[in-house]
């Protein structure tokens, strides 16, 4: 059968169109799908920007007495949220709210399931403690605060509610909490909020090794630095031989370092209860430390004045010149420290201590209230600064003419002893000072150093005013446990015999040693 060329030529015709149709059909399959993605991913970003609001009761319905009841039948409108429009990392939320109108949400009705955890009921209204704040994002932020403002006319002419200040804050993502309006048939015209919330689950603060610093070893510490003081201020006490004019330079000296770690523990433990308790503990504790810094101060005057002196032997108890340098240290402390009060409670500002942290937490910003600010501790750390550079000249003019001296009496030679415990003591407060002043920065490391030299600070002035003293260790030993004592370490040794001899005691070392 023969085919023919014109009927060929229509058939490739027909192909061609063919051909050119299903390309136009795939041109406008692809174009459809190229417009569809954009569209699907549109819908999906949309989607997820869109925040879940929990409310919770319906969407007509308000709380009226702990129970959710219908808007109209109580003449209020319906809740809408009022979001922030601070950012979620600011540490505390400003005034500012964003209308509902302008974030994209959507709200979800009922009440949070916690399954474990315990629902809770927190109030944001005026004058309250805690402050909810409802972010974009669908979060809410429950602030507790450490105080609350009054209803004085300047505060609500400022229309402030809260203040910035909180004492700690806690974020519940969407599906842990619900909010609502509600209303207080005794005060209708309050606006305010309640929010369901299922209670945080807060680590356990033994696992924080901060928390266990400042809260557990900081006050053991000064638990044993007191007891290492005690028992200074006990044997300089009790002995009779000791209590001569430096013995009882070192027992006030001692009781006044005392002092100061027990204000340092009251500042732990009443950080946050109030204002006046915390402005005594701080008060106490400068001004012990100030004091013992003027007791050390005349202990070196005292020595510096002898051996200067041409004529040691004076017709003044060592009772009287006590009294003497106690006027000139308790009068010099109680003026200072009451012009440091003055200073902090008059002249003071606070915006002066703003940057300033009085917190048990260094490198928190938040101030204490009654902490003594900036210029009250510069009145206090003045004159401490210039008893040490007293000390200083003290020291050096005391070396030169020790040097000089070729033979020594008998009070000479007992000051000489008591001219390196003053040495070794000055050396010691003033590293304490150092390090106390260093743990004020914002570094946790200066103050755990400071935490843990506070017992090694107390067990070396036992050692230098104690444990040292061959003279000391001889009256321990004969007051305590002498030939009879259980222990054979403590009993007397010939060596302490002879040390006993060396200060004018021979009286009481006869028959203790062999001839």
């Amino acid at each position: 059968m023969r085919i023919s060329s014109r009927s060929l030529n229509g058939g490739r015709v027909l192909l061609r169109l063919a051909f050119a149709l299903l390309l136009q059909l795939h041109a406008c399959v692809a174009g459809l799908q190229q417009n569809a993605v954009p569209t699907i991913a549109a819908t999906e970003d949309v989607a997820a920007t869109t925040a879940v609001v929990h409310k919770c009761c319906g969407r007509d319905e308000i709380v009226v007495v702990n129970r959710c009841r219908s808007a109209n039948e109580t003449g209020f409108t319906p809740w809408t949220p009022e979001f922030s429009a601070s950012h979620e990392d600011e540490p505390a939320a400003g005034q500012n709210t964003l209308p509902a109108s302008s974030v994209s949400y959507k709200l979800a009705t009922g009440f949070p399931n916690c399954k474990t955890r315990q629902q809770w009921l927190v109030y944001h209204y005026r004058g309250s403690g805690d402050r909810l704040v409802l972010y974009p994002s669908g979060k809410l932020r429950h602030y507790v605060l450490k105080h609350q403002h009054g209803n004085s006319e300047e505060q609500q002419q400022q229309n402030r509610d809260f203040i910035v200040d909180h004492e700690r804050s806690f974020d519940y993502e969407q599906g842990f909490y619900c909010l609502d309006k509600v209303v207080d048939i005794d005060r209708p015209d309050m606006n305010a909020q309640v929010a369901v919330i299922c209670t945080p689950q807060i680590p356990s603060p033994w696992t924080d090794a901060d928390f266990v610093m400042r809260r557990i070893v900081n006050p053991v510490c000064h638990a044993i630095a007191m007891a290492c003081l005690l028992l200074v201020a006990v044997v300089h006490f009790v002995l009779p031989q000791l209590r001569d004019l430096i013995g009882n330079m070192v027992t006030t000296l001692a009781g006044c370092m005392i002092v100061a770690r027990i204000a340092n523990i009251v500042r732990i433990f009443v950080e946050y209860n109030g204002p006046v308790s915390y402005l005594t503990a701080d008060a106490f504790l400068y001004t012990s430390t100030l004091g013992s810094f003027f007791w050390l101060n005349a202990m070196g005057y005292y020595i510096w004045r002898t051996f200067k002196s041409r004529n040691v032997f004076l017709r003044i108890t060592d009772g009287r010149k006590y009294c003497y340098y106690s006027l000139y240290v308790w009068g010099c402390t109680l003026t200072m420290g009451g012009m440091a009060l003055f200073a902090h409670l008059i002249l003071d500002s606070r915006d002066s201590n703003a940057n300033r942290s009085y917190s048990s937490h260094p490198s928190t910003t938040t101030s204490i209230e009654g902490a003594i600010g900036w210029l009250g501790i510069a009145v206090i750390f003045v004159p401490v600064i210039c008893t040490i550079l007293v000390n200083l000249f003290f020291y050096i003019s005391t070396k030169t003419v020790i040097k000089r001296m070729s033979t020594y009496g008998q009070i000479h030679h007992k000051m000489k002893y008591s001219f390196d415990m003053f040495s070794k003591l000055f050396a010691i407060m003033v590293i304490d000072l150092t390090l106390f002043i260093f743990s004020w920065t914002q570094y946790d490391s200066l103050f755990y150093v400071h935490v843990v030299f506070n017992p090694i600070q107390a067990a070396l002035v036992l050692y230098v005013t104690v444990i040292r003293p061959k003279r000391v260790k001889f009256l321990l030993r004969k007051a305590c446990c002498y030939e009879r004592c259980i222990l054979p370490c403590c009993r007397p040794k010939e060596t302490d015999v002879q040390a006993g001899t060396e200060w004018g005691e021979e009286m009481m070392a006869f028959n203790t040693a062999d001839y």
